[in-house]
């Protein structure tokens, strides 16, 4: 098919957050993807001889080769700068870094520690930079978890979306894309373990216009009943290894295992961001269940990204 069918959808800017973006660009975006998706042809070359620079501080399965395989079916390249060793700033500082490359690629995807890092990259660039991972977001995988959802019920206003565990950077994008959608998000942690309470009431505030909720809750019983979609991430996130035996003693009883999933909804789904810790937040009875649908996530991220490339890179 010819290129010139592929989509044209103009997200200008960067991707740091997910909030960016309108739920009317929200929704198109997810419509992009599909395209994308169900009709690689129409979208091979769209990014013929752009270029893409990968810089990476903590380490990546999924995003990395993702954005790689992604850039490369799209017609363009990518450079990849690994930082695991030595972050960002400490050899020369990032508004440097960013002004350097925006004269030479087209496009920064960076996966850090700190939001500040990311921040401080757009800031100094005129090109877009898209956030592969920070402390306090990960967008990426938010909305290809959302794509996974609304590839399986057929919409995503109304869906009833569980998340267990940890307040951290996936749960703060994904209260963002489901306020976002319209779905009804609910958030189970313990006491301390809360996400940010900032982002909450952003959420809240996009729920309220888009017809959806935000609900934190303590009880993962009550989260989980009726859900169409449970959701868990690891207890400690790359970073906090040294609070891991607390916080196994925090999360005990809220690992998503058969008694836990039993509470959801009959059609229900179990979601995860990968990796996972086996044994800790999920069993391998759930993880492999025929009601697991983490590898479609996996799968999706692919799509997700290449609309994003698509989108941002065409702008």
């Amino acid at each position: 098919m010819s290129k010139t069918a592929a989509v044209s959808l103009s997200l200008k800017g960067d991707l740091l957050t997910g909030v960016e973006w309108s739920a009317s660009q929200v929704q198109d975006f997810l419509r992009l993807a599909a395209d994308v998706k169900a009709h690689p042809d129409r979208y091979r070359g769209t990014l013929d001889g752009k270029s893409l620079v990968l810089i990476f501080e903590k380490p990546s399965l999924r995003t990395r080769v993702t954005f790689e395989v992604a850039i490369a079916q799209l017609g363009g390249y990518s450079t990849f700068l690994d930082h695991t060793a030595s972050r960002l700033g400490q050899r020369e500082p990032v508004r440097d870094i960013a002004r350097n490359l925006e004269r030479w690629v087209q496009g920064i995807v960076a996966r850090v520690f700190a939001q500040k890092t990311l921040d401080d990259l757009a800031k100094n660039a005129t090109i877009p930079v898209i956030n592969a991972l920070s402390d306090k977001y990960h967008p990426c995988q938010a909305l290809a978890d959302f794509f996974t959802l609304e590839e399986r019920f057929g919409g995503l206003r109304g869906l009833k979306f569980t998340y267990v565990g940890d307040g951290n950077n996936m749960c703060h994008s994904l209260l963002m894309a489901g306020a976002q959608t319209g779905a009804h998000m609910r958030v189970a942690t313990p006491e301390g373990y809360e996400p940010d309470g900032a982002i909450v009431s952003h959420a809240k505030r996009i729920a309220e216009i888009t017809g959806g909720s935000v609900e934190i809750l303590i009880s993962p019983q009550d989260a989980v009943r009726g859900a169409q979609a449970v959701y868990t991430d690891v207890w400690a996130s790359m970073g906090q290894e040294a609070e891991a035996a607390t916080r196994e003693a925090a999360f005990a009883s809220y690992q998503v295992n058969d008694a836990l999933f039993s509470l959801a909804a009959p059609d229900a789904v179990f979601l995860h961001c990968l990796p996972a810790h086996r044994g800790l937040e999920v069993t391998d009875a759930v993880m492999d269940s025929q009601r697991s649908v983490v590898y479609d996530q996996a799968e999706n991220r692919l799509h997700v990204q290449k609309a994003i490339l698509h989108s941002l890179l065409n702008s």
